[in-house]
């Protein structure tokens, strides 16, 4: 999809990797049989397409989702069919480490398929456009202030702590109080640095940015736009920078044994309450796949 151009947010947005984190089966329908609209407006708001951008791009989105539709939910559905085999019983960090590692590739193989049309819709681009880019860039980074750098570091373990129950929560149900005690210590000794992560956003924007102009000016062909595509989501899933690697592994590695003891913390009841909610989203996501026959 060419949303990856402008933002390069891989874990953000790819549809395949975000339904196994919609609440609700009749959620995972609607929300993926209208997803095609929300990229488009998503899009939009970065670049405001003239008309024929805007023709191309939504002819574009309603390919890839035909494809992912075709070839791809059937393999999130047998997933989640694996997750509720794994969710009733102990799990180890490095089992919820190499779910990460499951889904990014899920994610990786999505955006290559749209990297062609990506690149042709970045080829139409015009200055003022990348201005918009630019500028969209600076607001969603103060949104991203807002939600997770409050100046109060309380503040900011208090909304750390409803964020990380909320997603808890979704899948087990309510937690008890010496789970919600066991998440807030985890998220208290987090290596988790949101200015870290907010320095590191702003050096990706700045190469995407400096780079869609130097292609801009330069008349650039397809491949060689690809190549700058697929370089944009290389540095997304892994910086170049060493140490923002090295702090990037760090906190993987706190956030896998976290879940792992959250999760073996569970009650029995817990752990049907997240199978059932597992079973649901793959209900719905080999109706989808039905769809595409």
């Amino acid at each position: 999809m060419f949303a990856w151009s402008l933002k390069c947010r891989l874990r953000c947005w790819i549809i395949g990797a975000s339904m196994l984190l919609l609440v609700g089966c009749s959620a995972v329908r609607l929300a993926y049989n209208q997803a095609h609209h929300v990229v488009y407006w998503w899009l939009n708001s970065y670049v405001e397409f003239d008309a024929e951008q805007g023709e191309r791009a939504r002819d574009a989105l309603a390919d890839w989702f035909a494809w992912h539709r075709a070839t791809q939910l059937s393999d999130y559905a047998g997933l989640l069919a694996l997750a509720q085999q794994q969710v009733v019983r102990d799990v180890t960090p490095g089992e919820v480490c190499r779910w990460v590692d499951v889904l990014r590739e899920r994610i990786e193989t999505g955006y290559e398929h749209g990297v062609p049309a990506m690149a042709e819709l970045v080829r139409s681009l015009k200055a003022a456009q990348l201005q918009r880019i630019e500028r969209r860039y600076r607001e969603a980074d103060e949104e991203f202030r807002d939600e997770y750098l409050q100046a109060d570091r309380a503040k900011r373990l208090e909304e750390a702590n409803k964020r990380a129950r909320s997603r808890a929560e979704m899948i087990y149900g309510r937690l008890n109080d010496a789970q919600i005690e066991l998440l807030a210590r985890g998220l208290a000794t987090s290596p988790f640095d949101p200015e870290r992560w907010l320095s590191e956003r702003r050096q990706r924007q700045r190469e995407i940015v400096d780079t869609l102009r130097v292609l801009q000016a330069e008349g650039a062909d397809s491949a060689r736009i690809q190549t700058a595509l697929r370089r944009f989501a290389a540095h997304a899933a892994q910086s170049p920078r060493q140490p923002y690697r090295d702090y990037q592994q760090r906190l993987f590695e706190h956030n896998c044994e976290l879940i792992a003891r959250l999760h073996d913390s569970t009650t029995p009841a817990q752990r049907r309450h997240g199978a059932d909610k597992l079973r649901g989203w793959e209900d719905d996501l080999r109706a989808l796949a039905g769809l595409a026959s």
